[in-house]
């Protein structure tokens, strides 16, 4: 494998960076709330899940 000198190193990252597609605006809010949304969902999902647990330990342990 060749070594590239550090200003050789540079330029070719910065033409990969610019091949690069970035997400729009609005594709980056909707990505975002959709996170947020399931983060939600699974937090609630633990919850029950953890307060089920906790009743079915209780009523077996007294």
């Amino acid at each position: 494998m060749a070594k590239a000198s550090p200003i050789m190193f540079i330029r070719q990252v910065r033409q990969e960076i610019g091949k690069v597609t970035w997400p729009t605006r609005k594709e980056t809010m909707v990505t975002v709330m959709m996170v947020v949304i399931l983060s939600v969902l699974a937090a609630l999902f633990f919850l029950a899940a953890d307060g089920f647990i906790h009743f079915i330990v209780q009523l077996i342990l007294g």
